[in-house]
């Protein structure tokens, strides 16, 4: 069953399953992942215009981003609440903010399309990196615009084009040549489902938002070594982690030598994989 033969609420459950499953990668490489995109959080909150005694909900936090960063931006008297779909992603980031004294920063799990639980109203929404995986980026919009007062910002990060993001899109091309799988359909929820950037700035205006704008940064991920590489995305990479479940282990391996080959052809003078992929930073005002 592809991704548009199913329902929202099973292409949600599949996601969900997903995300928790590498959750554990998450916390493990979180170091590595935060040198290359802290500045795109960092940017978020600016652009969201977060500032002392905001109040802030962030949507699909995974394991704490932007929401740490937003809370440390909304002090003294803000607050900030992270909501995620996946249990075990959140967990952690409850735990990181503990470990951290953010105790202005509550946690929810929930669905972030559609956000029945969330009854507050806020200054400003953020999201980094989740709006492409909603199986209804209309319907998430319009109930994001619903919760921001008026004057309100949302500002969200999502994934340019493949060709620019390598970090992602090699290993998926790797496994689905190896694996002589088919591309995905053309509207199905995943990490480039809103690199137009003219379609995703008229979703936002059909939603109500108003001054939309957006820019473009470079994400930049250093490895160690190819092999480096190749065991940080099978610890962190959803969407792979999913196509490699029903594997035999010598076919499985099979695909990770041969995106650690891959991973070669970025190879930096020490030998170390470098990879720069573009990010798409968009905002609109309530």
């Amino acid at each position: 069953m592809s991704q548009t033969d199913s329902s929202p609420e099973e292409i949600k459950k599949r996601q969900q399953d997903d995300w928790n499953a590498v959750s554990s990668g998450w916390e493990k490489w979180w170091g590595i992942l935060e040198q290359g995109a802290c500045h795109v959080s960092e940017r978020l909150v600016e652009l969201a215009q977060v500032s002392a005694g905001k109040r802030v909900l962030d949507i699909a936090t995974g394991i704490g981003e932007p929401a740490l960063t937003a809370a440390r931006a909304v002090l003294p008297g803000g607050s900030v609440l992270a909501t995620d779909q996946a249990a075990a992603m959140l967990a952690i980031a409850e735990r990181r903010a503990r470990d951290a004294g953010l105790d202005h920063v509550r946690f929810l799990q929930t669905d972030g399309e559609l956000l029945y639980e969330v009854d507050d109203q806020f200054d400003a929404v953020l999201c980094r990196w989740g709006l492409m995986f909603f199986p209804s980026l209309d319907l998430a919009l319009r109930n994001i615009h619903q919760r921001l007062d008026n004057g309100g910002r949302l500002a969200a990060a999502v994934w340019s084009t493949p060709d620019k993001v390598p970090s992602i899109s090699m290993p998926m091309k790797v496994a689905r040549e190896l694996l002589n799988l088919p591309p995905p359909p053309p509207d199905a929820p995943g990490p480039f489902a809103l690199a137009d950037i003219q379609s995703l700035q008229q979703a936002f205006l059909a939603a109500g938002f108003r001054n939309v704008g957006f820019e473009t940064t470079t994400v930049r991920f250093t490895m160690p070594s190819a092999e480096d590489y190749t065991a940080f995305t099978r610890d962190i990479s959803a969407p792979l982690a999913a196509l490699c479940a029903d594997l035999e282990e010598p076919r499985r391996q099979a695909l990770w030598d041969a995106i650690t080959e891959a991973a070669r052809a970025y190879a930096g003078p020490g030998g170390e994989i470098i990879m720069e992929n573009e990010a798409i930073c968009i905002v609109g005002e309530r």
